[in-house]
This record gives C-alpha cells, structure tokens and sequence, in this order.
C-alpha cells in the first residue's frame, strides 16, 4: 500500500454503519499515517456529527430512504438521488480516491456507484445476514465484499466475498475488565443476578414499555437491572430509577455493562451481534420489526439456529417473562449459549477488512 492514499468512506445513518466506518479509517490511519480521507454521508443524518468528532471531515448529500408508505417525501426521492448522483460524482473527481469503502447507509449507495462508473476499486462492508437492495445492487460491479455471515453467496458474488466479520469498539477488545471492577463501577450488588437491557443509542419504545411493565418482577425477584434506554426515551423512564434499577439514556463504558451482566436483552442490529459475540454472555434478542427487509430478526435467527442466544419476538412480549425467568435460573443453559456465542465471535474484523483493502492499492 503506497504510504500517500486517498481513501472515501461512506456509511451512515445509524450508529451500525458510522462507527464500523471510522474503525476502519482509524486502523488504516494507525498503519499509513500519511493517508488522506474523506467522509461522505446524507446531510441532517448523525454521521455529520460523529465523523468530525472523530477527527474525519465529511461531505453531506441530500439523500433519504424511501418510505414505506405513500408520503410526499417519496415523490422527492428522485431528485434527491440525481443530486446525490451528481454531487458524489464532484467529490470523487476533486479528491481523486484511490479505493471507495461503503459500510451502509442512505450516503454509501450512489457514493460507490459513481465510483464503479469510474473504476476505482470498491469495498462493500455488508453487516448484516440478509443485504438491503443498495447493497445487492452494488455487489455486481464492487472490488471486494467483506460479510460478517455465512451463506451470503445467495446475494452476492461467490468469488468477491471474504468472511470479515463486522468492525467493533476498540475498548471491547482491550478493556474487558472483572466482572468485579464492573460491578463496582454501576455499584451494584455481587451476589445478585443483573441483567443489561439494550435499546440503541435513541431507544426502543417496545423494548421501554416492556421493561417498565416487568419491574415488579426484578424488584420480586431481587435482579439488579442496567436498563440503557435511549436518549428518546431517558426523560419518560428516569423515575424508576434506584440503586438496584438503573436507568441510563447511554453507556458510555460498555465494557463494564457487559461485564457486569449475566444476563443481556437487546435489539439485533449488526454491530451490536457482532459485540455481542465477543462479549460471550446469553443474550435474549428481541429485533426490531421496524427495518428493511426485517434484517434484524433475519440476523438473530442466523445465531439463535446455532443455539447461542434465545429469540423473542415483538409479538411474542407476553412470552418474555417467562423466557428470562426460565434462563435466569438455569446456568447449565447460561454455559452453554455463552459458549455457542464465542464460537461465533469474530474479533479481528476490522484489521483483516484493512487488509483486503489493502491489496486493491499496494
């Protein structure tokens, strides 16, 4: 790889697709400090934000996602993606890249299209175990495909995909730490159970109302709970909060809540399976239902069918009780998933995705 480099990124929308794209950038930086880059994401979307926080600048598009239901917005779409087209077109003439990396996102779509159009080698990185149109799309003329699943050659190109894994925080891999520093972070009890709910960085309502709705069960039960809610959702739920329910709108040290759970409910978006993983605790799914083409439900079964975690399904709340009760009190079953989800673990993701992209520009 040339010491002096010009590397695109593009990726956005949702935390799942930023911070995959930065810990690529940042490994590629760590080994070629001479390299240029350049963000580009969707305009109003938090990659405008996040990316200069990590010390990239970005370039905004204007471009959204196509509705579901027959809105106004749908009818801008069109123009939205001529502009997007062409402004991505402009950026890439001026920074002249010597590879373009997409993780996701609204952005990433026309981003890597008009770089295929200039034969500049691509680097799709789909996350997820069932690819959105964008990414099929872009598979036919991308470089290479990093995939964090098997079975992905039913969407792609058998002879460009490399089984990667999905990028996670550096921290996680470093940092672990005892479970008994965990706990006296959160100052929490060491001779109870906890369990470590999850919504997302902005929450998840299903998710909120369910736990509010079994807090009788942890106080009756004496299980310590770490309940992030989002920072939608924080300023609803903060009122419960005690020395043994904490609710938090984030968590900023992610590697003492994991630590110090026994037990993890969470979304099942890409990234956070992927931590998920690494971490190795039993983990009770509950996808969103709200995402395109159900990814999330399609990337729980993808771990559920290796029994390594347990699926509980927005429809099936009334169920959830019963399912976290049953494996709260059952450690022989507790072993066994943690076990199942280590086998799964991919912790070099993001170092061997850095060396795919750097054959397409030694």
């Amino acid at each position: 790889m040339k010491q002096s480099v010009n590397i695109l990124v593009s990726g956005g929308g949702t935390g799942g697709h930023i911070y995959p794209a930065i810990a690529i950038a940042n490994e590629i930086k760590q080994r070629y400090p001479k390299a240029n880059f350049l963000f580009v994401g969707a305009k109003d979307r938090m990659e405008m934000d996040k990316v200069p926080q990590a010390g990239y600048e970005i370039k905004g598009l204007w471009i959204s996602g196509i509705q579901r239901k027959l809105t106004v917005k749908n009818l801008l779409f069109p123009f939205k993606l001529l502009s997007s087209l062409w402004n991505a077109r402009k950026i890439i003439k001026k920074f002249n890249p010597d590879v373009v990396i997409g993780t996701g996102g609204f952005a990433s779509g026309p981003t890597l299209q008009m770089a295929n159009k200039k034969n500049i080698p691509t680097v799709v990185q789909e996350q997820n175990s069932y690819p959105g149109i964008t990414n099929k799309l872009l598979a036919k003329k991308a470089t290479t495909i990093c995939v964090a699943y098997d079975g992905l050659e039913r969407f792609f190109p058998r002879d460009k995909i490399v089984k990667t894994g999905n990028p996670v925080r550096q921290d996680l891999l470093e940092n672990v730490g005892s479970n008994e520093e965990a706990r006296q972070f959160f100052k929490l009890d060491s001779n109870k159970k906890t369990v470590l709910v999850l919504g997302g960085s902005l929450g998840a309502r299903a998710v909120n109302r369910l736990i509010e709705s079994q807090l009788s069960w942890f106080n009756k039960n004496d299980v310590q709970l770490i309940w992030q809610t989002g920072k939608l959702y924080f300023e609803e739920y903060k009122k419960h909060g005690n020395d043994t329910i904490q609710v938090h709108a984030f968590l900023n040290a992610m590697n003492f809540a994991y630590q110090a759970a026994d037990i993890i409910v969470s979304r099942a978006g890409a990234s956070s399976i992927s931590e998920l993983c690494i971490v190795s605790k039993p983990v009770i799914f509950i996808p969103s239902p709200n995402v395109a083409e159900d990814h999330q439900t399609k990337n729980a079964m993808a771990v559920v069918s290796k029994n390594a975690a347990i699926l509980c399904k927005e429809s099936e709340l009334d169920k959830f009780q019963d399912k976290l009760e049953t494996l709260i009190n059952d450690e022989e079953k507790q072993d066994e998933l943690s076990k199942n989800m280590k086998k799964l673990a991919l912790p070099n993701a993001t170092n061997d995705i850095v060396n795919e992209i750097e054959k397409l520009i030694l």
